[in-house]
Parts: structure tokens; C-alpha cells; sequence
């Protein structure tokens, strides 16, 4: 087993900006001025860097200040440092009062919440929604997302804060045509069921539960995104497995039927989810209830699967 990492310790950060400013001006009474304290202060915390590191910073002469080799090394990465930090704060400053939020989310998702979004422009005009698309979960401390949907069992997870908007169900959905040809589970084996291994999971859960204990699998096109499956599955090619209640208008025009009707908890669910120190930011907070009032009949349909009613 490899050893445990340790982040190196930090000198404390007053004495490091202290230092800085007074390695930049060469002189403890311009640094002392600029940070709004005493030249006694400066000169505290610059003794206290250096008893810190072990080593000196500077070299006092009798009427100005000059870097030791130290010191020379330490200044322009520290200019940096504050630099960024001072760059990211900006930025931070400037989203929030604009308004804008980034959010990640997945295509079938995205899908549903395009035609609502008027309806959150109405209560949110102060609130600019940027959406992208993607799959790959977010690391917030390297990209600008505010928030991310995500679809998987469970988000939760260290510096982050996760709620659940509703839980996935799966059951066969098809084509009218095709769903005539379907009485009962056996029929659906007539059809191709990709041989992809997520997919494939899938289908087992619902395979399980049905009583089937196997499938011939083939080789067939995979979809990257449910809503992807359901397309094709309209224009009769083959079999999509999903949530009746993510595609309420395609089964209520009649292009798409479920032909069987057993529905079973799919074991995953969509997140909303963000940086557990951003999770009290107005912004997220509106955007976040207002998500969670458009995925409550979603939540209600599941309610009905999840406590064992599960139509068949």
C-alpha cells in the first residue's frame, strides 16, 4: 500500500503576504502602506516568515532592503500566487453579480429542461443560464461550472453537496408497430439488445425482475443518451429502455408505446450537484428550488414504483 500524501504545510498567510508586498516595494514602509498596517507589523510578520522557512528573506542594509537568494526565489511565486488568487475572486465577485450560473448536464436531461426554461427567466430575469453538455463528472476546482446534473446511484461525495431530483425507472418502450409483436417479456427477444455492457446492465435489472435469466445479445448500435434510444426506438429501430414518465409526450402522441407494464426501480438517479461551499449561494439556491418543483411529478411517479407498485 503507497504511503499517504501530505500536503506540505503553509507558513501563515498574513506573514507571506506581508513578505511579498515588502519584497516587491524593497521597503517595509511602502508594503506597510499598502496593506493598512504599521511598518512595526510588516516587520513582525517578515521576521516570523523567516523564523517560519529557517532561513532569511532579506538582507537589511542601512537605508533599503535587498533579497537574499532565498528570498529572490520566493517573491515572484508568491506575486503569482496572490495574483491568481486576487484573478479568481474577481471573477467570483463578477459571476455572482451578474447572475450567471454554468451548469453541466446531460443531453436527456437537457432536453426536458429547454422547454421550461421560460418559465424560469420569468421568476429569475436577474439569472443568466449557461448550459453544457456533458457527461464527465466535474471537477470544480479546475472548471468554471457552478453546478452539474449528473446521473448515477449516488453523488455524494467529499466537498460537495448532492440532491437527488428524481430516481430513473427502466421498462421496454418501442414503436406501435413493434410493440403489436410484444405480448409478453419472452417476445422482446425477437429484437436486438445491444451487446454493451452498460446497456446490457440495464436491461437486466429489468430482465431480472420480469423472470428472464438471459437474452441473446448482438451486436447493434449503442446510444450515447436515453433520449437517443428513444428517437430511434420512434422510427422503429428496435428497443429504448427508460422512465415512461421522462417521455410523457412521445407516449401521449402515440409515436412511442410501452408495450409491457412492469416498471422497475433502475437503482441510479439524477443529482444536482455542487461545491458544498457554494451550496448557499442565492443564485444556486433559486435555480436548485426551482428544479426541484419541475422534478416533482417525476418524484411522485417514482413514489409509486419505489414503495413495490409496480405496474405489470
Amino acid at each position: 500500500m503507497a504511503p499517504p500524501r501530505h500536503t506540505p504545510r503553509l507558513p501563515p498567510l498574513n506573514a507571506l503576504r506581508a513578505f511579498e508586498a515588502a519584497a516587491r516595494h524593497l521597503s517595509l514602509t511602502k508594503a506597510a502602506e499598502e496593506l493598512g498596517v504599521t511598518q512595526a507589523a510588516v516587520s513582525h510578520q517578515v521576521k516570523a516568515l523567516e523564523e517560519d522557512l529557517g532561513t532569511p528573506l532579506f538582507r537589511r542594509l542601512t537605508r533599503a532592503l535587498a533579497l537574499t537568494d532565498t528570498g529572490a526565489l520566493l517573491a515572484p511565486e508568491l506575486a503569482q500566487a496572490f495574483a491568481r488568487i486576487a484573478a479568481a475572486a474577481q471573477r467570483a465577485r463578477e459571476r455572482e453579480a451578474k447572475g450567471t450560473l454554468t451548469i453541466s448536464l446531460l443531453y436527456t436531461f437537457a432536453l426536458r429542461l429547454v422547454p421550461r426554461l421560460g418559465a424560469f427567466a420569468s421568476r429569475h430575469p436577474e439569472i443568466v443560464l449557461r448550459l453544457d453538455n456533458s457527461k464527465h463528472m466535474i471537477d470544480f476546482d479546475r472548471e468554471p461550472h457552478d453546478a452539474a446534473i449528473r446521473y448515477t446511484a449516488d453523488a455524494n461525495a467529499p466537498g460537495l453537496h448532492a440532491v437527488k431530483l428524481f430516481d430513473d425507472a427502466l421498462t421496454p418502450l418501442c414503436a406501435p408497430a413493434i410493440a403489436k409483436k410484444i405480448r409478453k417479456p419472452a417476445d422482446l427477444f425477437q429484437f436486438e439488445m445491444p451487446d454493451d455492457q452498460d446497456v446490457w446492465d440495464d436491461w437486466k435489472v429489468w430482465l431480472d425482475e420480469a423472470g428472464l435469466d438471459a437474452a441473446p445479445r448482438r451486436r447493434a448500435t449503442v446510444y450515447d443518451s436515453t433520449r437517443l434510444a428513444v428517437e430511434a426506438a420512434m422510427e422503429g429501430l428496435g428497443l429504448a429502455l427508460g422512465a415512461p414518465y421522462l417521455f410523457e409526450s412521445q407516449i401521449a402522441s402515440g409515436r412511442l408505446v410501452q408495450p409491457l407494464e412492469l416498471i422497475v426501480p433502475a437503482g441510479k438517479a439524477y443529482w444536482f450537484v455542487c461545491r458544498k461551499s457554494d451550496a448557499d449561494r442565492p443564485t444556486l439556491k433559486a435555480f436548485l428550488d426551482w428544479l426541484l418543483e419541475e422534478t416533482a411529478p417525476q418524484r411522485a411517479a417514482f413514489a409509486r414504483i419505489g414503495k413495490g407498485k409496480r405496474r405489470r
